[in-house]
């Protein structure tokens, strides 16, 4: 009997790149059967009516689970992309409503669009006593108070709740004493700085809800994550999270495709631009019908991919293809934002290409391909971007790799790293620097008692002790802290992305636009005078930076180069807190003080990466202590016979090369993390290296290299032992951060 097989429009394709080797690697994801069960007797019949008017008389067993999971206590749900976990939520908070008129729910989402998203989903239900309203900086200033005294879904986010919501708390009353329901959707970015300060942004909305004697329902979604009821746990302060993660939706069958661009330079082995690569890649897809789209991490690179893609396709005379191209990133105003989202709900969109705005959970209808372009941070944000693909039943995923290590590394592994585990989310909510923050911020919300540390924990009285000693609290006779300066508004101060309440502020001199914030700490190394800095896809040039003010001056830039800090690091060994012999080194964990001075910075040419200049700077040193693992080489290990150069530039790559491998067992960025080594410590007296965290007090990153050093130092081996180089190269041991420019 003949077997007919589907033709897909990507089989030409990926044959062309199985041909050229372009296509690393191909492989199938099974079709996944689906596990439906009735909708419960106990769901209050409004709601169970109000699905049944949309066609649904089943859940999938995941929705069921957690509903019955949601009656009894707060959960996590991490079951896959598109599998409904919306649901999870809105049953359960929607079931609330309808049997309490009082009751309130605060819904918290990472971005606008998500929360734009999720109302409209909320409507779409029809259920009759849900009344959700966005509250975010762009609802109208007469819109807000009716929303506060109407509204029982208030859609909202963490910076918003942390500025706004909660230092104004008895504006909020009676949404306080009857808030029932708090939900935390895209959990898992919750992590690092940015997580450890959302973790306490959430301890002051227990806080202050106990005050108003409530005690709502925490109830939280997420991708799939190596630690998901821990991540929950640390996020709320609960000591116990039910995690749903058995995922009883369909799942579609999915080709998945891992795609190296070709060398163009094999003197140099530098490849052809990833970007370039995804742009044909797109414009061969919606030739062929498939509605794609493309993931890259960088502003500009969205724009520049959509731009090439356009290009490609007028070139193949598909001029009427190229209008249904469009990028989508942040920057746009919410009207672009929403008509964007149209198009591509519509049809009327056959290519995206997006920033990670559109890897959250926003309904953007079905597609057929999703292409990751290089190397997202994480296993779990690649797969959460893959899992968009699965239109009709089946559906394209490809990973384009870039240049980086990471990239190159992967390609060599191709089955490992699908069968790679995602990663933990680690979040540090005890960070003395960020506890002290939100500490300053409780005390103006209601004096401090000692009862408070139910939500701060045991850090509250060390921190509220050091804030009194710096003049910005006070202590009564009772025991109770207060604020020194009532009138103040610290959390006007508090940036929940960076540990420091030292930023500097970037403003644009020719419009006198204030463009962003640099976090103290890296402000030196980003916005010296001379440096190209990049905000929303567009070039700048530092004309000045003001110490005294606290501001960078920056114009407009159009030269064709990059600039990079030099730097000297200094590491002093503060606090011992583990130790171990280990793969015949000393291994050790603890604190460290780190001490940095920029004293130069490298102009590059943007197009072939090469020296054009190298200019002194004058800038003070910065010190900050931070968690850091360090290990000793032994006598037997380094050779007497080796010239210094070639022992420092060996320690240097093996530094770098670990470095470059920790982002795969600990969800964070390879900015996050700092390193140093020497052939000569003046505290271990020998051959040392050093990888620390990259903000000040730690948030738990190379804690957890220390604890996984067998996996960290296996992967950073084969990193450096299998790149075909002779000397290193961005594919294995330089580093764009680099303080030292990869010397030696």
């Amino acid at each position: 009997m003949a077997v007919v097989r589907d033709i897909e429009p990507w089989d030409e394709l990926l044959a062309a790149g199985r041909e050229d080797e372009r296509l690393v690697m191909q492989s199938a994801q099974n079709r996944r059967p689906a596990r439906a069960v009735a909708l419960p007797e106990q769901l209050h019949a409004e709601v169970a009516d109000a699905l049944r008017a949309r066609g649904v008389e089943r859940l999938w067993s995941h929705q069921a689970d957690a509903l019955h999971a949601a009656w009894a206590g707060p959960l996590i749900v991490t079951t896959g992309t598109a599998s409904g976990k919306s649901l999870c939520f809105q049953l359960p908070t929607l079931d609330t409503l309808c049997r309490d008129a009082r009751a309130r729910a605060l819904y918290l989402y990472p971005t606008k669009a998500l929360a734009q998203d999720q109302a409209r989903s909320l409507h779409a239900l029809g259920v009759q006593r849900a009344r959700p309203a966005i509250y975010d900086g762009d609802t109208p200033r007469e819109q807000r108070a009716q929303i506060r005294r109407r509204a029982n879904v208030i859609l909202t986010n963490p910076d918003m709740l942390h500025l706004g919501i909660l230092p104004n708390h008895r504006a909020w009353a009676d949404v306080f004493a009857n808030l029932a329901v708090v939900v935390i959707d895209e959990a898992h970015v919750y992590r690092g700085v940015f997580g450890s300060h959302v973790a306490n942004v959430l301890r002051r909305l227990r806080r202050i809800a106990a005050a108003y004697g409530t005690e709502p329902r925490f109830l939280l979604a997420s991708a799939t994550i190596a630690n998901p009821g821990e991540l929950a746990e640390r996020l709320t302060g609960l000591p116990e999270v039910t995690v749903i993660e058995r995922d009883g939706s369909p799942g579609a069958k999915k080709t998945i495709a891992m795609w190296n661009p070709p060398i163009v330079d094999t003197q140099l082995a530098t490849r052809r631009s990833a970007l370039a690569e995804a742009a044909d890649l797109l414009a061969e897809l919606v030739s062929q019908g498939a509605r794609t789209i493309v993931f890259m991490k960088s502003r500009k690179a969205v724009e520049l991919i959509a731009r090439f893609t356009q290009l490609a396709l007028e070139d193949a005379g598909r001029g009427e293809l190229a209008e249904r191209i469009a990028p989508y990133r942040a920057g746009y105003t919410p009207q672009q934002r929403r008509e964007l989202e149209r198009r591509l709900v519509d049809g009327e969109l056959l290519g995206v290409v997006s920033t990670d705005a559109l890897e959250l959970g926003i309904d953007i209808g079905a597609l057929d391909a999703a292409i990751c372009v290089t190397f997202p941070g994480t296993v779990a944000s690649l797969r959460q971007m893959w899992g968009r693909a699965g239109r009709r039943g089946r559906g394209l995923a490809v990973y384009v790799a870039g240049e980086d290590a990471l990239d190159q590394f992967f390609c060599r592994h191709p089955d490992e790293f699908l069968d790679r585990s995602v990663e933990a989310a680690i979040i540090d909510p005890d960070n003395e620097q960020i506890l002290a923050a939100h500490v300053l911020c409780a005390a103006h919300e209601g004096p401090l008692e000692p009862a408070d540390a139910e939500w701060f924990g045991p850090g509250l009285e060390p921190a509220a002790e050091q804030l009194e000693a710096a003049g910005e609290l006070r202590r009564r006779p009772g025991g109770t802290f207060v604020p020194r300066h009532a009138g103040e508004y610290p959390a006007s101060a508090v940036s929940l992305r960076s540990t420091g309440r030292d930023g500097f502020s970037i403003v644009d001199v020719g419009s006198g636009e204030l463009l962003g914030t640099v976090d103290g700490g890296r402000a030196f190394n980003t916005t010296h005078e001379g440096a190209v800095y990049l905000h929303g896809g567009r070039a700048f040039e530092v004309t000045q930076l003001d110490l005294e003010l606290r501001r960078a001056f920056v114009a407009p830039f159009e030269g064709d180069w990059y600039t990079q800090a030099k730097r000297e690091t200094d590491m002093y060994i503060e606090r011992l807190d583990d130790r171990r012999e280990w793969l015949g080194v000393r291994l050790s964990f603890g604190t460290v003080v780190v001490t940095e001075q920029v004293v130069a910075y490298q102009t590059r040419r943007l197009s072939d990466h090469e020296v054009l200049d190298l200019v002194g700077l004058d800038l003070p040193q910065t010190s900050f202590s931070t968690q850091g693992l360090w290990y000793e080489l032994p006598d037997g290990v380094v050779s007497t016979a080796l010239p210094l150069d070639q022992l420092l530039g060996a320690l240097h790559a093996a530094e770098h090369a670990q470095i470059a491998v920790l982002p795969l067992l600990a969800m964070c960025d390879r900015w996050d993390i700092g390193g140093l080594s020497t052939n000569l410590h003046p505290q271990t007296g020998g051959p040392t290296i050093f990888i620390y965290d990259g903000h000040p007090g730690g948030i738990g990153i190379t804690r957890r290299g220390y604890l996984a050093f067998d996996a960290l130092v296996d992967d950073a081996h084969r990193l450096i032992d299998e790149c075909p180089c002779e000397k290193g190269c961005p594919s294995c041991v330089q580093s764009p951060k680099c303080g030292n420019l990869n010397e030696p």
